[in-house]
């Protein structure tokens, strides 16, 4: 009798812990899913009375808050009258890259979202939790790739070059211009297309792209098609009243390279864009890469006031570019390809959209893949405490990343992290160094260092040898 009361309590206690455990599993997965987000960019200490600033959080970092204490510190006041001082601090974690922090904060910094978090113009975007698929006939591949315009396809001989190239150096993957930098497509498209655009494919470069996806394919190399967004100087010409215009004058608006930019507002060119991504996915593309998502620069949104954008649905810059690659990513997954987007390699380091629309949580929970051109030459001076970034690709890159993980950090559910990295040399940028195959092995190492391991090499010559 004793040892049957005996094993029913044993049994009770076992129940009762398995039961405890689940209770305290559930709470913390529950408490794991409260989430904060910091309102202002703020300083972190090691301990509730702030004895040491341990660093800052910028605005928008998500945080979970499992403690709160009130810090009550006396002191006199000049007629010698006894005070007190009462803060409220909070005990967060937070994540750094792969790691999860402890900090404390003072009260009045949080947020429950992050759209309430950030600034006015961006509480309408997006950040609920997307899907991003694995397509069984397309698998993912972790990318190294190289960018290969359409003219060295089209050139005899040149894509066996880059091929065997690739093959020795580990490279799996690359970029072609399909729809280029002056809105030139590059392969013959179907009559679909001429109700967008009427001269954009009269003189395709790559002649014939079956062939040219096959020999990829066979090779073992990934195709993204790259897909110029939004500066389209062929649609620009044909459709005058879609561009930017100055509002005194309807001058039309250009950046220093002279070139006219289409309002990232038109849904005409959207639809054009999608219509040119869906003509890649029937060729083959595994990939499509949207680039110059984005508005002009306009001096940091100073021009914003003059400048006419047609904008008339009244949505943010931010607003806009997500929705485009929203619609571009629905329109597309019937055709089982991946969707990036390239963005300024500094937008991971910003608070805002640097006044271009990329907004980085909006962009990454969208895409399946974003590429931050993270090119060191493309830093100004005394970017992440450098004199020269271009002189210090390790650092330079390292510190993107780095920025650019957190940012991920705030999101579920947010796109793999795919760099555009430096094969070049920057001439025009005083204090500039030779980049060669020791440069290109520091940016690689700065991402690999953080957990990235994915990434593409641009050259606008597509000269890649001399990197190797």
């Amino acid at each position: 009798m004793k040892f049957t009361k005996n094993l029913l309590l044993l049994i009770t206690i076992i129940f009762s812990g398995i039961f405890y455990s689940k209770e305290i599993y559930s709470k913390e997965k529950k408490s794991n899913m409260d989430y904060n987000y910091v309102t202002e960019k703020i300083k972190i200490y090691s301990d509730e009375n702030k004895k040491e600033n341990i660093g800052t959080l910028i605005k928008g970092t998500r945080v979970n808050v499992f403690d709160t204490k009130e810090i009550v510190k006396k002191s006199k006041d000049k007629k010698g009258n006894e005070i007190e001082k009462k803060t409220v601090m909070k005990k967060i974690t937070y994540k750094d890259v792969n790691k999860t922090k402890v900090a404390w904060i003072e009260d009045g910094y949080l947020a429950p979202t992050l759209n309430e978090a950030i600034d006015e113009k961006f509480k309408n975007l997006d950040f609920t939790k997307k899907e991003k698929k694995e397509y069984k006939d397309n698998k993912r591949v972790k990318v190294r790739g190289l960018y290969v315009s359409a003219h060295s396809v089209a050139l005899k001989n040149r894509l066996d070059e880059l091929i065997e190239l690739a093959k020795k150096n580990n490279i799996n993957s690359f970029v072609i211009d399909v729809k280029g930098d002056y809105g030139e497509l590059t392969f013959p498209m179907s009559e679909e297309i001429d109700k967008y655009t009427k001269s954009a494919n009269k003189s395709p470069v790559i002649k014939d792209i079956e062939p040219v996806i096959k020999k990829l394919k066979d090779n073992g190399i990934y195709a993204i098609a790259r897909i110029v967004s939004f500066k389209d100087t062929i649609y620009a010409k044909e459709n005058p009243d879609k561009i930017i215009t100055y509002k005194d004058g309807g001058k039309a608006f250009t950046n220093s390279d002279g070139l006219v930019w289409v309002s990232a507002y038109d849904k005409n060119l959207w639809e054009y864009n999608v219509t040119v991504a869906k003509e890649a996915a029937k060729a083959g593309f595994n990939e499509i890469q949207f680039d110059y998502v984005r508005f002009p620069a306009s001096n940091g949104g100073k021009l914003d006031k003059v400048l006419n954008y047609r904008n008339a649905d009244n949505m943010t810059k931010a607003e806009a570019i997500q929705k485009y690659l929203n619609y571009a990513k629905k329109e597309l997954e019937p055709y089982e390809v991946y969707i990036s987007a390239d963005i300024y390699g500094q937008v991971g380091s910003s608070s805002d959209d640097m006044s271009l629309g990329q907004f980085w949580e909006a962009v990454s929970t969208e895409v399946d893949y974003v590429s931050p051109m993270m090119y060191p030459s493309h830093y100004g001076k005394g970017v992440y405490g450098l004199a020269v970034p271009d002189a210090n690709p390790y650092k330079t890159v390292y510190q993107s990343t780095k920025d650019s993980i957190n940012r991920n950090n705030n999101i579920d559910n947010p796109a793999i992290i795919r760099p555009w990295i430096q094969a070049f040399t920057a001439t025009w940028v005083k204090g500039h160094i030779a980049y060669g195959p020791n440069e290109i092995k520091e940016q690689v190492k700065a991402m690999k260092d953080l957990g990235v391991d994915e990434y593409i090499l641009w050259s606008p010559t597509n000269r890649y040898e001399k990197f190797f």
